[in-house]
């Protein structure tokens, strides 16, 4: 028996990948890159073209069809929370709501689609929570033996927020999907 349960799961395995990827090997010039960016005037442009992609996941890999006015609004519900996140939230933080929310949206999405392909995964959303921010603590650890970063048991809580709001945010347009399918008939 294949290990992957479909051609979409191993891509968003993949995806998850890349993404994990992604954080660690970036964790030694963060600060540099976000001074360069800060320095160049373009800090803000970044992080709000970080946030749309971050909100074009969750949509993307949220809405499977065309989405109706319950879909749309949970949407807009979705999209102004991180925005007044991200409007309140110093720099760091919003990086972390980025990283591990794409991060728990990727682990979610591929839990989903191999419980829907008949494996046994108990309860996708609360793994895929947990997952992210297990490899949240590790970002953690691994900061400890770089010597221009430090460890953070806040930063630990930030990556467990941005991995439950996005989760919740995919189950939410979940809802609105099946609520909408349900109206329909």
């Amino acid at each position: 028996m294949p290990f992957f349960t479909s051609d979409r799961e191993r891509r968003l395995w993949l995806f998850t990948l890349l993404v994990l990827a992604a954080i660690y090997l970036t964790l030694g010039f963060a600060a540099s890159l976000a001074d360069w960016l800060d320095n160049q005037g373009l800090m803000v442009v970044a992080f709000v073209a970080c946030m749309l992609l971050v909100l074009l996941t969750i949509l993307t890999e949220g809405l499977n069809t065309r989405p109706g006015g319950i879909e749309i609004g949970v949407g807009l519900g979705i999209a102004a929370v991180y925005i007044l996140l991200f409007v309140r939230l110093a720099i760091p933080e919003r990086s972390h709501l980025m990283e591990y929310g794409v991060l728990a949206v990727f682990i979610y999405e591929a839990l989903t689609e191999r419980a829907a392909r008949g494996r046994r995964v108990p309860v996708p959303p609360l793994l895929a929570i947990l997952a992210a921010s297990f490899f949240g603590v590790i970002d953690e650890f691994i900061q400890l033996f770089i010597p221009s970063r430090v460890f953070d048991l806040r930063d630990m809580l930030f990556n467990l927020l941005a991995s439950t709001m996005a989760v919740v945010a995919m189950l939410a347009l979940a809802w609105a999907q099946r609520l909408t399918h349900r109206q329909g008939k």
